[in-house]
């Protein structure tokens, strides 16, 4: 006994099998976008951590470069007001000599003391307020330091 197949009914059965196969592929290609977008966001939040990171690395390095430049500084400042002290003991304290040496050891005591209190950073925001007050005369100190650099380092 032979079976008949209806031609209609096999193109409906193939546009189902066809539109379930477009439907699972509509379904697999969402969820491959998903995934893909999730991976995406993970990457993303991971590099702003390990960004943030690097950059609380940097700001504590340069904190601590700070600090220790301005320690460095204070105890040249201490080192300044030290060689004061040895000025007075030993040059004579009378004469043309002596007030002389008396004017330079409390010049640079009072450097000295300077260096201590401010340390680096004060020093530079004091010279920066030095500049913006005086610009012409700073620009020319630039100028004729930047020649004597070219002349030593020609020679």
């Amino acid at each position: 006994m032979a079976t008949t197949t209806n031609p209609s009914h096999i193109k409906d059965k193939v546009k189902d099998a066809a539109s379930t196969a477009a439907d699972k592929a509509k379904d697999a290609a969402s969820n491959v976008a998903d995934r893909a977008g999730d991976m995406a966001s993970r990457a993303m939040d991971k590099a702003g951590q390990v960004a943030s990171t690097v950059s609380d690395k940097a700001s504590q390095i340069a904190s601590n470069v700070s600090d220790k430049a301005d320690d460095a500084t204070a105890s040249v400042g201490s080192g300044i007001k030290s060689m004061a002290g040895s000025i007075r003991e030993n040059l004579p304290s009378g004469g043309v000599v002596g007030a002389a040496s008396s004017t330079v050891a409390d010049t640079l005591e009072s450097s000295g003391r300077y260096l201590e209190m401010k340390g680096l950073s004060g020093v530079s925001e004091d010279l920066a307020g030095l500049i913006r007050r005086n610009p012409i005369p700073a620009v020319l100190v630039g100028v004729g330091v930047g020649y004597l650099l070219a002349c030593a380092t020609r020679r």
